[in-house]
């Protein structure tokens, strides 16, 4: 069995590709390494990585031959970054989305797992999120993540597709480089190792649902091997204010930390919290990493990446 994962180089398809190589499956991986890194993939004769942009149907369609399964995550990321460039941002996750199923057509491949995300929500009408919970994106980027999932599960009901889109909450973990326009763990973490302040965008007091990669790549598999269908929330089920989490990694790292608080920025919701009881119900789900453990494990890789 072989499987296509977009973005398997990237901090989240990564682990993806090392859970299917444990499981014994063959991995082909397509990425542009914009963000991805040749380093994070594994070695092995079951693993080929392509350089290419998901965007490039020769490529795509090259990458799909004779492939059993394909995971989607390839994509622009950022809520803030889709502010600045949202053409940009409906170019790869929208349109490159389209392409790939397009590809996974005309190839006959029919079981797909799509990476969406919570942006795709708003500003929650209630907690914890559910999946039936009203979809009204406050960036650019939810929005073209919202449209990409459309687009995935339309596909599935009209070619009787197995399609799975799977709503990251905040996730993070080994792998998970510094970028200014990404989640915070890794800004933060950055700036403790430089002893720079921890900037928090607004009083501290919102929330995020943090949920380490390992349980997130599981999530993928189970997702895949239960033949399930349609949207599934994927987080940790626990809502943590930015607050704590400065402390909770202040202590971790063993390190003195000043806050410097500024106002918050457009398209960021105020709280976010996953009710995953359909994804524990459907395949089995279970986050098993707590918080203070992945945020050790992952101030201890960080310090050496």
């Amino acid at each position: 069995m072989r499987a296509l994962v977009t973005g398997g180089a990237g901090f989240i398809g990564s682990h993806v590709v090392r859970e299917g190589l444990a499981a014994g499956w063959g991995i082909t991986i397509l990425d542009d390494l914009s963000t991805g890194f040749e380093q994070n993939v594994p070695a092995g004769t079951n693993v080929r990585l392509v350089r290419g942009d998901v965007r490039d149907g020769s490529v795509v369609d090259g990458c799909l031959r004779d492939v059993d399964a394909v995971f989607h995550l390839a994509a622009a990321v950022g809520n803030v970054r889709s502010i600045e460039d949202p053409i940009r941002d409906s170019d790869i996750n929208a349109l490159g989305t389209l392409r790939l199923l397009e590809g996974m057509k005309a190839a006959g491949v029919k079981r797909l797992i799509f990476s969406s995300s919570a942006a795709i929500f708003g500003e929650p009408r209630r907690l914890p999120i559910d999946e039936g919970h009203p979809a009204e994106p406050d960036s650019p980027y939810g929005v073209s993540k919202l449209s990409a999932e459309k687009q995935a599960l339309c596909y599935g009901r009209l070619y009787d597709w197995d399609v799975a889109c799977l709503r990251y909450f905040n996730v993070y973990g080994v792998n998970q480089r510094f970028d200014a326009y990404g989640n915070v763990i890794p800004i933060f973490g950055t700036r403790l190792l430089k002893g720079d302040p921890l900037v928090i965008y607004g009083d501290g007091g919102q929330t995020r649902d943090f949920v380490d990669v390992r349980d997130v790549a599981r999530a993928n598999w189970l997702a895949l091997e239960h033949r399930a269908r349609g949207p599934f929330n994927i987080g940790s089920g626990v809502a943590t204010t930015v607050n704590d989490l400065a402390a909770a990694m202040a202590q971790v790292s063993g390190r003195a930390v000043q806050v410097d608080h500024q106002a918050p920025r457009a398209g960021e919701v105020r709280h976010s919290a996953a009710d995953i009881g359909l994804a524990v119900k459907s395949f089995g789900y279970a986050p098993k990493v707590e918080l203070g453990a992945g945020l050790r494990e992952y101030m201890a890789w960080l310090v050496t990446a």
